[in-house]
């Protein structure tokens, strides 16, 4: 399924991620974050978790990949939630509501789902305006800084123990 949205930012047709976007993807996510994405703590998490493309959305802008968010199935201790990334934005897009908009989708989709919750790393800030707080009890594999360490609850839910798949 894909909708036209209007939304202020560029003019884009947001889809589900298909195997047919694998390469693009992957040529995204090394211009957006290099190789050190692979040694980040996010990266772990995305070796065990179950992929979840029903809730993964691709950003396209005419035939260009704008950008992407996937989304895993994993568990904290024992609820099981959905771990949001990675979240990529063409460099020449980014500050203009691409990743703001793929983020809104791709939890909507998680609450429809009847998801608990969605877990992420990322720049409290930045994610704090689309509802998340700090996910103090919840262990990451690796080392990450904890106040980084987000959950956007969809019910009464506390997320306490280690990220391990569902």
């Amino acid at each position: 399924m894909s909708v036209e949205c209007c939304a202020p930012g560029p003019a884009l047709t947001f889809a589900h991620e298909t195997p047919a976007d694998g390469v693009p993807i992957e040529e995204l996510l090394d211009r957006a974050f290099g190789p050190g994405r692979f040694a980040k703590s996010s990266e772990r998490v995305r070796e065990f978790a179950d992929f979840a493309p029903e809730l993964s959305f691709c950003a396209w802008e005419g035939g260009r990949l704008a950008g992407v968010v996937r989304m895993w199935r994993v568990n904290v201790g024992e609820t099981p939630v959905v771990f949001l990334g990675p979240l990529a934005v063409e460099p020449d897009l980014q500050s203009t509501g691409v990743g703001g908009r793929l983020v809104e989708r791709a939890c909507a989709a998680a609450e429809a789902a009847g998801e608990a919750a969605v877990l992420l790393v990322g720049d409290p800030p930045y994610f704090e305006r689309f509802g998340f707080t700090g996910a103090p009890e919840a262990v990451m594999p690796g080392p990450v800084e904890q106040r980084r360490v987000l959950m956007l609850p969809f019910t009464d839910v506390t997320l306490s123990g280690p990220v391990r798949p569902r």
